[in-house]
């Protein structure tokens, strides 16, 4: 039985930085998923596939695994770059390419 623990990314609906401070920890799973004859659906029988757990910290996370005897993996988030501009830096003086129309 082995989790994953991360911080999910916000979904393309979102623009503000609500709700990114959780983590969340999510088991992997164990068997492959298979497609019912009957209707096509696609089901398992693996459980813990379906369970997932949020957290207000890292140490939360970490701990509660640790505790219920569970393995884990943690993923790190990726820090997203910004770069300040304004649209003043167009008509700037020591712009790297001249302004022309």
């Amino acid at each position: 039985m082995l989790a994953k623990i991360f911080q999910p990314t916000k979904t393309a609906m979102q623009s503000g930085k609500a709700k990114q401070g959780r983590w969340v920890l999510k088991f992997e799973r164990e068997q492959a998923r298979s497609i019912d004859p009957l209707m096509g659906y696609t089901t398992s029988t693996d459980m813990r596939s379906q369970v997932t757990l949020e957290f207000p910290s890292l140490e939360a996370a970490k701990g509660f695994a640790e505790e219920h005897g569970i393995a884990y993996s943690v993923q790190m988030p990726k820090i997203a770059k910004r770069r300040k501009i304004s649209y003043a830096e167009n008509f700037a003086f020591d712009r790297a390419m001249p302004w022309t129309h």
